[in-house]
């Protein structure tokens, strides 16, 4: 009980620093001119400071590195810390002076380059029912590289709202927490992955009062990058030895910013767009035209990563078969929510028009009529 409170209180101490720091923080971003300038793709009205992700980068840092010295060795800590860093230094960078998304990403594959052959983290093997494990070889380090990218960048283009990014980010935090802990009781994990998740989850809290609607301060490309990538890193360390459950939880923990990214590619690349185009479809974009207030529109996103978050823990009890049962029928929940929304465009639903044919049949009849006139003319 001693050692649950001792470890409690740290964990809450790293919550005031970041809710200390968060002002401080704020001052600075005005002064070096990381503020958000309203435009036509941006659902602020005013100027705004951003680069908020520094007072977590910060509160995280020093408590990694010296709150828990008995639990996190100060070598692994220093890693993230300085991996992290380099992402927190690309973000403030693009918060200044914008950057290109090509140079965002330079920065990002920079930090998983120090993540694979520096820090030495890599998804090893990965074990697949009735095939068993594969050794990945060098396949590892693309694969852990497109992993780190992927979930970083995830986030990123999910940090449209107030509170959105840094809110979906506690809940996958709280949840990767959670299952982290569990493995590391049956020693698959090391109690330090878990306890780090907690670090970074209340470094997070601390700063969010000042970002939930109305947003005294944004998280910026400083904040959003730097937590993709921890939450990407961190996740990782649970799959060095991959099985199936591994590999789909943190994809489901995460499938709000993870489907939202998805099917902006999709969607650009449907309408011939290069895929690093802005645009204002996306899923917050999307329910804020359907008549969602700013916090209704951010509540509602917050209850879909609740969503994804139980799907992923009721996981740790499923065996093979419920998985991809449980997988199969999240991914048509999915399907249809995003095409009852549009996000891929209001003409483009086709799980709704296959549902429509099979149960109406006026609609039916005419499209088997076009498609025998169509045939005609051909």
């Amino acid at each position: 009980m001693d050692f649950i409170l001792k470890i409690s209180l740290r964990l809450f101490l790293t919550m005031i620093l970041a809710f200390l720091l968060t002002p401080l923080i704020k001052k600075f971003a005005c002064k070096v001119g990381a503020v958000d300038i309203p435009n036509s793709r941006r659902v602020n009205k005013t100027a705004m400071p951003t680069a908020g992700g520094l007072a977590i980068y910060i509160a995280f840092s020093i408590s990694a590195l010296f709150f828990f010295p008995d639990l996190i060795p100060f070598d692994y800590a220093l890693h993230l810390v300085v991996s992290s860093g380099i992402v927190v230094i690309t973000g403030l960078i693009d918060d200044i002076f914008e950057l290109t998304p090509k140079q965002k990403l330079i920065g990002v594959l920079i930090a998983a380059l120090y993540v694979c052959f520096v820090f030495d983290v890599t998804v090893s093997t990965i074990t697949l029912p009735y095939i068993g494990a594969i050794s990945l070889e060098w396949l590892a380090y693309p694969f852990t590289i497109l992993w780190i990218v992927g979930l970083t960048n995830a986030i990123n283009l999910v940090d449209g709202l107030d509170g959105l990014a840094s809110g979906i980010s506690i809940i996958a935090l709280a949840t990767i927490g959670i299952i982290g802990y569990v493995a590391s009781a049956t020693g698959a994990v090391k109690l330090q992955v878990p306890l780090t998740i907690f670090v970074l989850l209340m470094s997070v809290l601390g700063f969010f009062p000042f970002n939930f609607y109305p947003a005294k301060i944004f998280l910026g490309d400083t904040g959003a990058l730097l937590l993709g990538f921890l939450i990407s890193v961190l996740s990782v360390q649970g799959l060095k030895n991959a099985t199936l459950i591994t590999l789909i939880t943190p994809l489901i923990i995460l499938g709000v910013p993870i489907t939202d990214t998805l099917f902006a590619m999709i969607r650009r690349k449907l309408n011939k767009r290069p895929i690093s185009s802005a645009d204002k479809m996306h899923l917050h974009h999307r329910l804020l035209s359907l008549g969602f207030t700013h916090r209704g529109a951010v509540l509602t996103i917050y209850s879909l990563a609740l969503i994804f978050s139980m799907i992923a823990l009721l996981y740790m009890f499923a065996n093979t078969l419920a998985t991809i049962l449980l997988t199969i029928a999240c991914l048509l929940g999915l399907q249809m929510f995003i095409e009852l929304i549009g996000l891929t465009g209001v003409d483009k639903q086709p799980l709704l028009n296959s549902l429509k044919f099979i149960g109406n049949k006026a609609y039916r009849d005419s499209i088997l009529e076009k498609r025998r006139e169509k045939k005609k003319q051909d």
